[in-house]
């Protein structure tokens, strides 16, 4: 899911954002027990007394961080992209300079726990609600779309020169935006638990389907899957 910015002077935050900002054990506290609650009850019960209550501190702790309701919900949101979009960077991290593993990791971080998951999903289509009628929440879900992408970019493009296939900025571009639209789907299907199938098969359908949107041979992608 472009340019970091801390809390407070915008609403959007970047993976590196989260990951400064989740150094604030009492803020990450506090924004966790907000996603709890809005899970469990719903946005428009989410009060700081709720909130407070869940995660065992005072209301007045709320408003040392947050000076509004909307504010605090607002850094929920952004918690929650920073939280999938990290966990999916620090996956591909693993695989270190092997620019196969490196993108495999990514790709499978998405479709597999803790990312899969119908808790957060419930919680981003709570969100995602919001946008049309919230400049803040548009913000925060347009940057987060935005860094999701070109973080794909910036993978896809070494992948594909690594097998002598065309490269350019273009190309990369739009092979994230498709390969997006594949993860996006893929997590959606997994996480809405409807018992249609193991939701453990999507990490490698997603690989194989990366594996052909970017014309890549078989294998390339599934060989570094988690344990194989």
């Amino acid at each position: 899911m472009r340019t970091a910015r801390i809390l407070g002077s915008h609403p959007g935050m970047t993976r590196r954002s989260f990951q400064r900002l989740s150094e604030d054990a009492r803020r990450n506290d506090l924004l966790e027990a907000t996603l709890a609650v809005i899970a469990d009850c719903g946005i428009n019960a989410a009060s700081a007394r709720r909130i407070a209550e869940r995660a065992g501190v005072s209301a007045g702790l709320i408003r040392h961080y947050f000076a509004s309701k909307e504010e605090m919900l607002h850094a929920a949101y952004a918690h929650l992209i920073g939280q999938l979009i990290s966990t999916a960077a620090e996956q591909a991290d693993l695989g270190g300079t092997d620019a196969d593993a490196r993108l495999a990791g990514f790709v499978e971080a998405n479709l597999s726990a803790p990312n899969l998951s119908d808790f957060k999903l419930s919680l981003w289509a709570t969100f995602i609600g919001m946008i049309r009628s919230d400049a803040a929440y548009a913000a925060i879900h347009r940057d987060g779309y935005r860094e999701f992408l070109e973080m794909l970019q910036v993978m896809i493009a070494p992948v594909r020169v690594a097998h002598d296939l065309p490269a350019t900025p273009t190309d990369c571009r739009r092979l994230a935006i498709a390969l997006n639209g594949l993860i996006d789907g893929l997590w959606l299907e997994g996480s809405l638990e409807h018992g249609l199938y193991d939701p453990r098969e999507l990490a490698a359908i997603g690989l194989r389907a990366a594996e052909d949107i970017l014309r890549l041979p078989e294998e390339t992608l599934l060989r570094h899957r988690a344990g194989q």
